[in-house]
C-alpha cells in the first residue's frame, strides 16, 4: 500500500512539473489585414497564461509562446474565436464575426479579393 502511494505521488509529480511555463505552438487564424492582426494578437494576449503571440498577415500562422500550467491551445483558440476569427479547429459565431471591422471581412470574397489587390500594389 506505501508504495502504491508513493508511486502515485511521484505520477502526479512528474505530471505537474512536466508542464512547460514556455511553451511553443502555432495555429492557423483567417483574417486579412492589420487591424485583424492586431485584434487576434490583442485576445491571444489577454488570455491569462499568454506571453507572446505574433500573428502574419501572409501565412495566417499565429506564433504563441504561453505558460501551459496556466492555459492551453484550446483556451487560446477559444479567446481568438471569441472576437470574430476563425481558426482551423473552431469557427467563430456568426454573432462575434458580425463584430469586426467591415474591411476584415475575411468570410467575404470581395473583401478577400480587394487585399490581394492592395498587395500587389505595395510590391
Amino acid at each position: 500500500m506505501k508504495r502504491l502511494i508513493i508511486l502515485a505521488m511521484l505520477l502526479v509529480g512528474t505530471t505537474v512539473f512536466a508542464q512547460n511555463k514556455n511553451e511553443k505552438a502555432s495555429l492557423e487564424v483567417d483574417g486579412v489585414c492589420m487591424m485583424c492582426k492586431q485584434r487576434i494578437e490583442k485576445a491571444s494576449l489577454k488570455t491569462k497564461g499568454v506571453k507572446s503571440a505574433v500573428w502574419n498577415v501572409k501565412t495566417h500562422e499565429l506564433k504563441l509562446i504561453y505558460d501551459a500550467r496556466k492555459t492551453n491551445l484550446e483556451t487560446i483558440t477559444q479567446s481568438i474565436v471569441a472576437v470574430g476569427h476563425d481558426t482551423k479547429e473552431l469557427k467563430a459565431t456568426d454573432e462575434a464575426y458580425e463584430t469586426v471591422h467591415p474591411c476584415c471581412k475575411y468570410r467575404d470574397e470581395a473583401v478577400m479579393e480587394d487585399h490581394k489587390e492592395e498587395e500587389k500594389k505595395e510590391e
